[in-house]
This record gives structure tokens, C-alpha cells and sequence, in this order.
């Protein structure tokens, strides 16, 4: 098989790819990166043609057109991997310095001091630096969690690092007075290296598909388990996650505990202040409790004006502190809006697991020493089992 064979496949590849993520991209518009990603493999499609129409183009201009086409797939391809991972993107100018400073040098070694071995080596040298950017970007938050950013960075990298090594195999395979063994040697490293182009291509193809499908995954399982309006867990979430809690309490020897709140009077927040403010004081409260809490406890909204919290290896004074916490801190900062300040307090019941409760028992315990706080007074914290 020649060479220009395998970059007509690859182009071919490369353009239903484009295709294919436009698709999904114009579907899914929220995904991040996936546009840019897009973009990537329409640069990598127009590379490929500058490829076959070399011959019928311009020396000087064949090589600029190919030196930045493939330089902006790169380019393209480790910003869609920064946005998809939620980092800033890079500062466009110094990158188009560098690909303009590049691709000078490149005509410079092709027109004033022709050199096939450095224009070789400038070839890959932006791409490369870019695709081992992109594995180095992607590789976090654990293989087990999410695969499909191990397998795409390993793809990203181990092509980087074989761009790099592309001008030293070709040095290998022409020795000095290598003759005809040394020029087929050379031509069969040709196709080697648009095979191993093409074969990188069909998996940087799928990873962003695999990637596009862990998105959507858990943005589906975010829907899921989250309440929409104040970002906590929802009742089935909260209670499942609280059933893994207690068995994990069973087999170590290690405190758990529940706090049940209510805001007080909210009702009287709907009818006079409307629903859209009263969906502001959820959330004022829902930012107050999160910032009392540890990064392992755990807070739900189990519906209306109505939570919960869970604080593993908590013991009974660490509980009733951060209730005390909690209450002070909503009582002393109201509301802030349009038609002016909004106090708020809130009624906690505090209770702690005890051997044999399950997590229904252990939310109604909690549940009625809440309404205990209700019937003292409100703004208060009231513990049972604690």
C-alpha cells in the first residue's frame, strides 16, 4: 500500500470524524471542548488534502499550509482537552507566535538553506509539544473513574512523544551511503509513519466520543441525584447515601451523625415575599450550611424548606457544635434583596447513630427532635440520643 493511499484514508476518516462530532456537537452544544475538538479533525481533513495536492502546489506554500494546518489540529485539540477539564484556555497570541515562527523557519530551511532532515524535525515539533499537553491535561481523576480521559490522554501522549522521534528513526534508517536499501527503507518508514497518523486519528476519534458519553453520563446521573435548585442531594440520594454511611459505621468503630432542619416561618417568606424570593432564601441557606460543614459530610434537601446533614466520625459535642454554628450564623445574616433584608432562622435536631438504626430510624429521630426545637420556640438546636 503507498502512502498517498493511506493519506487518502486518512482523510477520508478524518472528514466523516468532523462530520460525526458536528452532529453530536450540534446536539449537545453544552458539552465542553466538543466544538473544539470539531475543529480539530476539520484542521487534521485539510491537512490530509494539502498532502495529496503537494505535488500540483508550490514548494514554499505546500509547506506553510501543512506546517500550520497541523499545528492548529493540535492547537485545537489541547484547548478542547483544557475546556473539557474546566481551565483556562491558553493565551491564543504567543501560540500563533509560535506556530508563525515555526512554520518562517520551515520555509527558511526549504528556500534559503534547504534542510529535508530539520524541516522534518520543525514538522512535528508544535504538534508534538501540543498532543503530549493534551495527554498531561486529561489524565486526572483517577483510571477508575473516569477511563475514557486515561485511554484518550495515553493515545495524545504516546503520539506526541512519536512525533518527536520521528526525525531520529528516519536518521536510523538512512546511513550514510545506505544506497537502495536505504531508500526503500525509507519509504516503507513513510507509510509507517501516516499508518501510525491514521491509527492515532481513528483513537483520538474515539476517546472524544468516549469522553462526549462520560459528559452526558454525569450530567445525567448530576440530574439525577441533585436538587435543582439548590445544588444538594435530593431525598433518594441523601437517604442512599446515608445507608452506605451507617454500614460503613458498622464495621469500624467510628461516630455518625444527623441533623434535621427546617426553616422557620418559611411559609410566611412565600406569601409575602413570592416564590422566586423564597427560592433565593433556600439557596442563601443551602451556601451557609456548606460553609459550616467538612468536605466528608454530606447535605440533602429532602423537600420544601426541609434538610438533612450527615457528619461521618462525628461525636456528640462536634454535632451540637456545628448545629450551634449553623443556627447562630443564619439567625445573624439575613437575606439581602430588592425590597430589603430578610431574617431567617432555622430549627435543628440533633441525634446520633446508635447500634441497630437504620437509616429511617436515624432520620426520624432527628426528624423529632427538630420538632422539639419547633415547639420550644424555633431557632434552636434540641439532640436526642445524642
Amino acid at each position: 500500500m503507498h502512502s498517498p493511499t493511506l493519506v487518502i484514508v486518512a482523510g477520508i476518516l478524518a472528514a466523516l470524524v468532523t462530520t460525526v462530532l458536528y452532529a453530536v456537537w450540534h446536539f449537545n452544544k453544552g458539552i465542553p471542548g466538543l466544538r473544539l475538538w470539531t475543529l480539530s479533525f476539520l484542521s487534521a481533513s485539510v491537512f490530509c488534502a494539502i498532502l495529496l495536492v503537494r505535488d500540483h502546489t508550490p514548494e514554499v506554500l505546500s509547506v506553510v499550509l501543512t506546517q500550520a494546518s497541523i499545528s492548529v489540529a493540535a492547537y485545537l485539540c489541547l484547548l478542547a482537552s483544557r475546556a473539557y477539564m474546566g481551565r483556562h484556555p491558553l493565551p491564543h497570541g504567543y501560540v500563533v507566535m509560535v506556530i508563525a515562527a515555526v512554520t518562517a523557519l520551515a520555509v527558511y530551511f526549504t528556500v534559503v538553506q534547504p534542510h529535508l532532515g530539520i524541516r522534518f524535525a520543525l514538522a512535528g515539533s508544535v504538534s508534538g509539544v501540543c498532543f503530549l499537553l493534551t495527554g498531561h491535561t486529561l489524565a486526572r481523576g483517577g483510571f477508575r473513574n473516569v477511563p475514557a480521559r486515561y485511554l484518550f490522554a495515553l493515545v495524545a501522549g504516546l503520539h506526541g512523544l512519536f512525533l518527536f522521534l520521528r526525525p531520529l528513526l528516519f536518521r536510523l534508517a538512512t546511513p550514510e551511503g545506505g544506497g537502495g536499501a536505504g531508500t526503500g527503507m525509507v519509504a516503507l518508514l513513510s507509510q509507517f509513519v501516516v499508518l501510525e497518523a491514521t491509527l492515532a486519528l481513528v483513537m483520538m476519534a474515539f476517546g472524544t466520543l468516549m469522553l462526549t458519553n462520560e459528559y452526558i453520563t454525569s450530567e445525567l446521573r448530576h440530574l439525577a441525584e441533585m436538587d435543582p435548585l439548590t445544588n444538594v442531594f435530593n431525598r433518594r440520594a441523601f437517604l442512599t447515601l446515608l445507608d452506605k454511611a451507617i454500614s460503613s459505621t458498622r464495621r469500624t468503630p467510628s461516630g455518625l451523625s444527623v441533623l434535621a432542619m427546617d426553616l422557620d416561618h418559611f411559609k410566611k417568606v412565600n406569601d409575602t415575599w413570592g416564590h422566586k424570593t423564597g427560592d433565593d432564601v433556600l439557596r442563601h441557606f443551602v451556601r451557609l450550611a456548606t460553609g459550616c460543614l467538612r468536605k466528608e459530610d454530606v447535605m440533602g434537601r429532602l423537600g420544601g424548606e426541609e434538610f438533612a446533614i450527615f457528619l461521618p466520625n462525628a461525636g456528640s459535642e462536634g454535632t451540637r457544635a456545628v448545629a450551634e454554628r449553623l443556627r447562630a450564623m443564619v439567625a445573624s445574616q439575613p437575606v439581602l434583596t430588592e425590597r430589603g433584608p430578610i431574617g431567617l432562622t432555622v430549627s435543628i435536631g440533633a441525634t446520633q447513630y446508635l447500634p441497630g438504626d437504620s437509616s429511617d430510624a436515624l432520620l426520624q429521630r432527628a426528624d423529632e427532635a427538630m420538632y422539639l426545637a419547633k415547639e420550644h420556640g424555633r431557632n434552636r438546636v434540641e439532640a436526642r440520643a445524642l
